[in-house]
């Protein structure tokens, strides 16, 4: 067999796992066909690239693992939220994006080389043993725990299963053995806390399959109290976005009318206008949402939406600047693709694309106590920082506006300063320390002075 033919033969191999890899319906095939011959060239040169590597690197490679890492390098090359999702990822967003998972309901990161636990969540198995906020995971069913993603995997399992967790306690000298049954642990992005009766704090985590109806939920508990509501603080700070559609009918809450959101893509189905619809509630207390440089994508939708209908105050600092739509199509093997498919407007035709929403009051400085807690939010990493990030589409005038400055992360994920914890209960004397909502409560009790006061 000659070399040419050998290589005819690498180059079908090679689109056979490309197209394994990204087929998506027939349109893998409708693109190939339309670029032609150059696409044909590309993977021939891409074909020969990997014939060498294969041939006379210094180490055995794994073709399948050299053209994932390559098509995860073409995608992500797009920008910084397209991306190939392995099996495994695509999972773990799947899970992120619904209401609950299996487990003993604990949040988890790496801190100084240890699994750590952040908070354990109220009323799950791992909260009700006594597993604390700092405790270090060591073990799980006696095998050693050295990365978070494993020790996701190792812990997680099916509801009535048992684990034995291992944890070092400052303080306590021998290692602690938990022997925790499994269950199902409601991931809750909705939280509230009455600041002083008729004002009310609520906190949005992020957007998952349940936010809204869990929001609802609460807002009804709030409105048929004996105080009625004088004012709403609602808290979207380090809020990373989530789900569209949830922004949306979050949005639609507080909007009896109006433009919510436009969309704009290259297709002409990715083109939609979203309108807010009468509620059977009509909500007409004023409303501050706090953002800050974490609030991201789903979150700016909605601080968009209530701002340029003048239904709420913004307060805070500069938004992430995340002004486009990702789509999640199945590809074959459990494999996902993330990708962008548009940019999104606010109601009067902003896209904040790279540039954020602005805060009607600015107030970087969200803690009073500066000792052991960040003092403002001038260290978090904006989209415009992050590389190949999308360009907006808006009039030059916009792009004079200022803009404060931000370091930059080189993992390209938003800095999260503030409260550490997504879980456990939110407490007066947090919320005292906390310049920001301390502001906004202190505008809705003037608004709320000024509103009774007689000319």
């Amino acid at each position: 067999m000659t070399n040419n033919i050998k290589r005819h033969i690498k180059l079908l191999i090679v689109m056979a796992i490309v197209v394994a890899f990204l087929t998506i319906g027939f349109g893998f095939y409708r693109n190939l066909s339309a670029g032609g011959e150059e696409t044909y060239k590309g993977l021939k040169l891409f074909t020969d690239v990997i014939e060498l590597v294969e041939k006379t690197y210094v180490d055995p490679v794994d073709t399948k693992e050299l053209i994932e890492k390559a098509i995860q390098g073409m995608v992500h090359s797009l920008d910084p939220h397209s991306s190939l999702l392995s099996p495994d990822d695509f999972k773990e967003l799947q899970i992120d994006t619904h209401g609950e998972f299996t487990g003993i309901g604990i949040s988890i990161t790496m801190r100084n080389g240890f699994v750590t636990v952040v908070s354990p969540i109220e009323g799950t198995p791992a909260y009700k043993a006594g597993i604390k906020a700092g405790d270090k995971i060591v073990k799980v069913d006696g095998e050693p725990t050295k990365e978070l993603r494993q020790a996701v995997k190792m812990i997680r399992g099916a509801k009535g299963t048992e684990v034995v967790v291992t944890i070092i306690r400052e303080g306590v000298n021998e290692p602690i053995d938990f022997n925790l049954v499994r269950d199902v642990i409601p991931m809750e992005s909705v939280r509230s806390f009455v600041l002083k009766p008729g004002y009310v704090y609520i906190w949005i985590t992020n957007f998952r399959d349940n936010t809204t109806e869990d929001l609802v939920s609460k807002l009804e508990k709030l409105e048929s109290g004996k105080v009625p509501l004088n004012g709403l603080i609602l808290d979207l700070r380090d809020n990373p976005g989530g789900l569209l559609n949830q922004s949306i009918q979050v949005s639609d809450l507080f909007l009896e009318k109006g433009k919510i959101l436009s969309i704009k893509g290259r297709q002409k189905n990715d083109a939609k206008i979203y309108e807010a619809k009468p509620g059977s509630t009509k909500r007409s207390y004023p409303i501050i949402v706090l953002i800050n440089g974490g609030s991201a994508s789903a979150s700016e939708i909605v601080a968009g939406a209530l701002q340029d209908n003048k239904r709420a105050l913004i307060l805070g600092t500069t938004s992430f600047g995340k002004g486009s739509v990702q789509n999640v199509e199945t590809l074959r093997d459990g494999y996902g693709l993330k990708l962008t498919i548009a940019r999104y407007y606010t109601p009067s035709g902003r896209s904040i694309q790279a540039k954020g929403i602005e805060p009607d009051i600015i107030v970087k400085k969200r803690f009073i106590d500066k000792k052991d807690r960040d003092g403002g939010d001038d260290g978090l990493t904006k989209e415009k920082d992050l590389k190949n990030h999308l360009e907006a589409e808006t009039d030059k005038s916009q792009d004079d506006q200022k803009r404060s400055e931000y370091k930059k992360d080189r993992t390209g994920k938003p800095k999260i300063s503030g409260p550490k914890s997504r879980h456990g209960r939110l407490m007066l004397e947090q919320m005292q320390s906390d310049n920001q909502v301390m502001r906004a409560l202190d505008i809705l009790i003037s608004h709320e002075i000024f509103k009774g006061a007689k000319g």
